[in-house]
């Protein structure tokens, strides 16, 4: 499949999880893609760019258009995570997960828009989550960065949309990356914590970042022109299904 062809994209947090996913099925499905990371890889199939989005990112995206020819594509995989009740949380864990997965998004999609401004497919997608707009026992912190990243999608939309530009965003459920098997690890019986956070989806498994990347790809693609200002769970149903009778 070539329906990328001849567009550049540019994917924060894309060395590693979700983020890896979505360069790698970009590039087959035809895209120029660069990985902005704090430790990309170099020599692989992307360009490489070192970059933080804790700092800013202007550098770094006039890097992927001179290095590419141009810029159409931004997703903002860039996240962490955090575990605990509002009463567990400090300030600074506050102010570090926001800075990632709220500000984090503005800077990489601020540094991007005079690129994107010139594409006749620009479009940004955010990485958002179910816990956005679902409870989920302790993940004060998280779900409150990713209800941010909910409204900051539908927000970023409306200003853009008179200028062609798109803003989406696709939200998952658990998603079996490193930093859940890293989460795994620490749990005094890591098959139960896996069987429960996989019974989460009532499919009952664990979403995939493969199962994520697509619908990001299907987002970003131009066949989806006429989508803008909406998020898309990839959640195993969890945000709609409700199986008791």
């Amino acid at each position: 499949m070539t329906e990328f062809a001849g567009l550049v994209a540019a994917v924060t947090g894309g060395a590693s999880g979700i983020g890896a996913a979505v360069a790698d099925l970009l590039a087959e499905r035809g895209a120029a893609v660069a990985v902005l990371d704090r430790a990309p890889a170099e020599g692989g199939r992307h360009l490489a760019v070192t970059a933080d989005v804790t700092a800013p990112l202007d550098e770094a995206m006039a890097r992927v258009a001179s290095g590419l020819g141009s810029l159409d594509i931004l997703v903002n995989c860039a996240g962490i995570s955090a575990v605990g009740t509002v009463e567990d949380a400090a300030d600074d864990e506050w102010q570090r997960c926001l800075d990632v997965n709220v500000v984090g998004i503005a800077r990489a999609s601020r540094a991007a828009l005079p690129y994107l401004r010139g594409s006749k497919s620009g479009v940004i997608v955010n990485i958002s989550s179910i816990a956005a707009t679902a409870g989920l026992v302790n993940r004060a912190v998280y779900s409150a960065t990713k209800g941010a990243v909910h409204a900051l999608t539908l927000a970023m939309a409306a200003d853009l949309v008179g200028e062609g530009i798109r803003v989406v965003s696709v939200a998952p459920g658990t998603v079996d990356t490193p930093w859940v098997a890293r989460l795994l690890a620490g749990a005094d019986d890591p098959a139960e914590e896996k069987r429960k956070l996989a019974a989460r989806q009532p499919t009952g498994r664990l979403v995939t970042a493969d199962q994520v990347a697509e619908a990001v790809v299907y987002l970003a693609s131009p066949r989806s022109g006429a989508t803008t200002g909406t998020s898309l769970a990839v959640d195993g149903g969890m945000s709609g299904l409700r199986l008791v009778r």
